[in-house]
């Protein structure tokens, strides 16, 4: 595949990934969460939502791919490490968040639908 090819490629996943973020995003407010950051870049590697809600942090990963089966299985063990590492390093850096508890969620976004998963893992 020659570069322009893939910029293209490459450009098309990443407007992907945004739309679905925007997704994800819009539920979890209408779920009474707040935003506080995404697309978070850590020495660690990026996180794609952090929200919170009555004192409960939720780092959350959004996978969007053609279905929600196929954006389940696309979180690796390896990449589990790699988004509790990115968070240890927000953490560091912003204190007075997650006094009731912090978890890891997964958000499924497909076409034909989304689906949340609170909790996923475990540090």
């Amino acid at each position: 595949m020659d570069p322009d090819a893939k910029e293209a490629v490459r450009r098309a996943a990443e407007r992907r990934g945004v739309a679905a973020e925007d997704r994800a995003v819009a539920a979890l407010v209408a779920r009474g969460w707040t935003v506080l950051a995404r697309r978070v870049r850590t020495p660690a590697g990026e996180l794609d939502l952090i929200a919170e809600r009555e004192e409960l942090l939720a780092f959350v990963e959004v996978k969007a791919r053609a279905t929600l089966a196929e954006a389940a299985a696309a979180l690796s063990e390896r990449q589990q490490r790699r988004l509790m590492a990115a968070a240890e390093i927000w953490l560091a850096t912003s204190p007075g968040h997650g006094g009731k508890g912090i978890r890891f969620d997964v958000i499924l976004v497909a076409p034909d639908g989304m689906r949340r998963i609170t909790d996923a893992f475990r540090a």
